[in-house]
């Protein structure tokens, strides 16, 4: 009988052990609100995070988020120290080396001017003359840097941190900040510069999960995007960006 009732011990020891395979994802953010940043108890919140979140319980990861400075975050991924970074957007770089989920927020790059400034931007004629602030390096400012390509006649005034650009624009040292909007807005509630209005959009793109394939096994990549979809065809995704007052991309 002694015999039984340790093989039926063991049977629930084994059990109750998280499975060989489970998943272990680990991410890097940065502070970026509206998007991602810390709560009043120093944990990473926001949407993304929220999203982040709702997915590793979805496929039923074990999942960390840590936040960090942005040059710090994606080295961290670089490095292959972490599995993914988010939000992230595109570009010709990122492709060569991250795997990206489906686009999870569509945003929105365009100009904030001072108040006293009644332009209305339209297209990149528009800032003739300016002194553009961005933060950079960054997939911002590298946008900046296609338009001035095509229009060499403005100058970028780039800081590395989001912060600057809008301080010098309260008090006009720079024409404009080429910035997220949301960001931008939010950045203007937090600082409280009441002086200044956004101008227009330049353009619109998205944001995303990025992965590492050295670190991450494609399985795991493929099993985080389809329960990302099963959450978006489900209302789940809307229904977290609700209180934000985002919506989810459109997918295909």
């Amino acid at each position: 009988m002694k015999y039984y009732q340790l093989i039926i011990f063991l049977i629930l020891i084994e059990s109750s052990l998280p499975p060989a395979f489970a998943i272990h994802l680990s991410f890097a953010t940065q502070n970026l609100e509206p998007y991602s940043f810390l709560n009043e108890k120093g944990e990473p919140s926001g949407p993304s995070v929220d999203i982040a979140n709702a997915v590793c319980d979805e496929m039923k990861a074990n999942c960390v988020i840590d936040l960090y400075p942005w040059r710090r975050a994606y080295y961290e991924v670089q490095r292959s120290r972490v599995n993914g970074v988010f939000f992230i957007g595109k570009n010709p770089e990122r492709e060569e080396w991250l795997h990206f989920s489906p686009p999870i927020i569509q945003i929105e790059y365009g100009f904030f001017v001072h108040k006293q400034n009644s332009m209305t931007y339209n297209k990149p004629v528009d800032i003739t003359g300016y002194i553009v602030g961005v933060f950079g390096p960054s997939n911002t400012s590298a946008s900046l840097n296609k338009i001035k390509q095509n229009m060499n006649d403005f100058y970028i005034d780039m800081e590395d941190n989001d912060e600057s650009g809008f301080r010098k624009l309260s008090v006009k040292r720079v024409n404009a900040v080429f910035s997220n909007r949301d960001v931008g807005y939010s950045l203007i509630k937090k600082l409280k510069l009441l002086n200044i209005r956004y101008a227009g959009p330049h353009k619109k793109l998205s944001y995303y999960f990025g992965f590492n394939p050295k670190l991450t096994p494609s399985k795991w990549i493929d099993n985080f995007n389809q329960a990302y979809i099963k959450l978006y065809y489900s209302g789940k995704i809307k229904e977290i960006l609700k209180p934000y007052d985002m919506k989810p991309a459109l997918l295909n």
